[in-house]
């Protein structure tokens, strides 16, 4: 089995759309947090989102968005884009120049790419609308490929000629490091030199109001509103945007000095066999993958030293989380955060965002901190939960990923 490292990010997230913003961001504990006009307007008691800046795709037609101009795309490939595949685009640009590549590096068989998303909720209702009340010959030629799951990948395999393996996993919020993880199998069998593993959402109101009606977003009227670990925590704040990380085999990446964020030893997945939306009470399903992934990358729970917590900020799902952390690890143990709480959650998105965000930080020499707990949730004062940004970079750092029915995945970084 190959060695698999990260060489190149790439992020538009609410915290920051360039790696320096975002590394502030993090080290500081700056929030990307605010209140959303649709929701206002909506009359919801839902009222905040984690903001892209910098973007306006408000509109239903691409052509009339508005994004930064170093990534300007021509009219033939922005019309059949969902507003998460512009994000994706956008970082996926960043990543492959972070990564050091030329477009030959990216177009040739030797590198795929693997996906993540929901699709996008507004456009397919859109198009389905308009194909109801005006008819086949009024409706858009793009719909299906800018609207349904898949399109994340369509356009970016289409837009970068991609060459190599590509596909889109969908399990809901673990989705990206079920990318990740199966990306790592790739390219440690030899299959591939190279993936590019992308998670993207539109963020907007069609993605995350409806998951109001499952009580599971916080109706506060004030940022923060995300508040993992508290004790008072009363649900998630969503958000939308991409990241992208470039994957390699050590071989590849020495082979072209390219520069290593840290390397990417394995990971483990598990189920919990409980309940459609609810993780498992006991954090069984979480824990199991946790000891798969420790158990596949060769590593002794005591060498562990960050965890970035898949922690949304809702009452069942942080405490089934810290049970499992604690069958694992015991108490005190590593050092635990969940940047949720200055991104909101990002859904598809978020392992991906977070894969990033713990690589940034071994790479930069910090470990974020959990911010906004105003009083610690008794479930979590036994472990080691920051609440202040260290001055230290983790050397053995594990990423979790939680999804609908009890999908978890764990994923488990080293320092380069």
């Amino acid at each position: 089995m190959r060695n698999v490292v990260v060489t190149g990010l790439g992020f538009i997230t609410s915290i920051g759309n360039d790696k320096a913003t975002v590394s502030r961001s993090l080290r500081e504990l700056t929030h990307g947090i605010a209140v959303y006009d649709r929701f206002e307007e909506a009359g919801e008691r839902i009222h905040l989102t984690g903001k892209v800046k910098d973007f306006d795709v408000s509109a239903i037609d691409p052509e009339d968005w508005t994004y930064p101009e170093r990534y300007a795309l021509k009219r033939e490939q922005i019309r059949a884009m969902a507003p998460h595949v512009l994000y994706a685009h956008c970082a996926l640009v960043q990543a492959v120049e972070d990564a050091g590549l030329s477009p030959d590096d990216i177009s040739n068989p030797d590198t795929g790419l693997f996906a993540s998303s929901a699709g996008s909720a507004r456009l397919l209702s859109h198009h389905m609308n308009r194909l109801k009340k005006l008819g086949l010959r009024r409706a858009s030629p793009m719909g299906v490929v800018s609207s349904v799951t898949g399109t994340l990948t369509f356009n970016l395999v289409a837009l970068h000629k991609i060459l190599g393996a590509s596909g889109g996993f969908v399990s809901a919020c673990a989705s990206s490091n079920h990318a990740l993880g199966y990306a790592w199998d790739t390219i440690a069998l030899g299959r591939q030199e190279r993936i590019i593993v992308i998670g993207a959402e539109d963020g907007d109101l069609e993605t995350i109001l409806p998951f109001g009606a499952m009580r599971a977003l916080s109706p506060d009227a004030e940022p923060p509103g995300s508040r993992p670990f508290d004790k008072s925590r009363n649900g998630f704040v969503g958000t939308g945007g991409a990241t992208a990380l470039v994957l390699e085999s050590e071989e590849c990446a020495a082979a072209r000095g390219a520069p290593v964020y840290g390397r990417f030893s394995g990971w483990g997945q598990a189920s919990d066999g409980y309940n459609v939306a609810i993780s498992h009470p006991e954090g069984d399903g979480l824990a199991r993958a946790t000891e798969l992934a420790l158990k596949a990358t060769g590593t002794a729970a005591s060498e562990v030293d960050y965890i970035n917590a898949h922690a949304t900020s809702t009452p069942i799902g942080d405490t089934s989380e810290l049970k499992a952390i604690r069958k694992v690890f015991g108490t005190g143990g590593p050092a635990i955060s969940s940047t949720k709480a200055l991104t909101g959650h990002g859904l598809s998105l978020a392992s991906a965002m977070e894969a990033g965000f713990t690589l940034l930080g071994m790479k930069e020499g910090f470990t974020p901190g959990s911010a906004h707990i105003t009083e610690m949730d008794p479930e979590g004062a036994d472990l080691n939960i920051i609440r202040e940004t260290l001055d230290k970079g983790p050397q053995v750092a594990l990423s979790n990923s939680s999804g609908f029915g009890g999908a978890n995945v764990v994923t488990v970084f080293k320092s380069a």
